[in-house]
């Protein structure tokens, strides 16, 4: 057995559980969700035996992260258009009907050592991580991490709120004004702010193209949001309704602008996508119906 990381426990302020405490001491586990997994797998020692969740933090305690095997990491060899690269993150173009990570062959993460150079960075990952993700039917802007210390950087952002993501979509129905919605998701606070930028009819049937903000990442945010508003999003089967004129195109949601602070050279990073293919198609037709 070796040991990746090691961590001794300073003086803690109060009493906290080790669910609460480590996230992000380990720089290989920088959100919630990869310390569970860890715990799960008893990838982390607490004085020397496999901690558990619910167990308390004390000083002095020593935390260490076991190494796991560096398997080869099969390769998907699906080329995706690359928006920006350096040695430390980079923003790829997702399309739409392939999932951005898990328990699959065909994923964006697996694809991502096919499409991005190999970094320079002294803590550069063994292969590019997705640092956030789009739903399976999403197509846009995915951000990925190259190094260590700036996947950590980019996660403490999204916590932060501190990275802008803008969409495009169309939905059903007519959206005279912008407008803020605020329904709770799974008991929890979500915000997206709606701006409608256009509004057109098709074969006697109202459709709205508008640009959303979600404030806060609640899991299908945008989607769960617009429906209970009563315009869902064209194409989505899980919280809308099928339209009568668009049968055709999938879901009709695309992350299309990113803007947040480079975690290393503190440029301002913005980056936007052109409004999508299949939506300028859908206006075309429109105005010839």
């Amino acid at each position: 057995m070796k040991i990746k990381e090691t961590h001794i426990v300073p003086a803690v302020a109060e009493k906290i559980r080790l669910q609460e405490y480590a996230v992000s001491i380990f720089t290989s586990l920088p959100t919630k969700s990869s310390l569970k997994k860890a715990l799960k797998k008893e990838l982390i020692l607490l004085d020397g035996k496999p901690a558990k969740t619910s167990d308390w933090i004390e000083e002095g305690q020593k935390l260490e992260l076991i190494e796991t095997e560096n398997l080869v990491k099969k390769v998907f060899t699906l080329k995706l258009e690359v928006i920006f690269e350096d040695d430390y993150l980079a923003v790829i173009h997702k399309p739409a009907g392939i999932p951005t990570s898990g328990n699959y062959f065909k994923t964006i993460e697996n694809a991502l050592p096919f499409n991005l150079k190999e970094s320079k960075a002294k803590d550069a990952l063994p292969a590019p991580l997705p640092v956030h993700r789009l739903d399976n039917p999403t197509s846009g802007l995915l951000l990925i991490a190259k190094s260590k210390a700036v996947q950590v950087d980019l996660n403490r952002l999204f916590e932060e709120k501190k990275i802008q993501k803008s969409y495009h979509a169309l939905v059903i129905g007519s959206l005279s004004a912008s407008v803020i919605l605020k329904d709770k998701i799974e008991e929890k606070d979500a915000e997206t702010h709606i701006e409608v930028l256009e509004y057109f009819q098709l074969k006697n049937e109202d459709f709205s193209l508008v640009k959303a903000f979600p404030k806060t990442g609640r899991t299908h945010q945008i989607r769960i949001h617009l429906a209970n508003h009563g315009n869902p999003i064209v194409g989505d089967k899980l919280y809308g309704k099928p339209s009568e004129s668009i049968k055709k195109g999938g879901l009709f949601l695309a992350a299309t602008g990113l803007e947040f602070i480079h975690p290393v050279n503190k440029n301002n990073l913005i980056l936007e996508l052109p409004l999508p293919k299949k939506f300028r198609e859908i206006k075309s037709f429109s105005k010839n119906t």
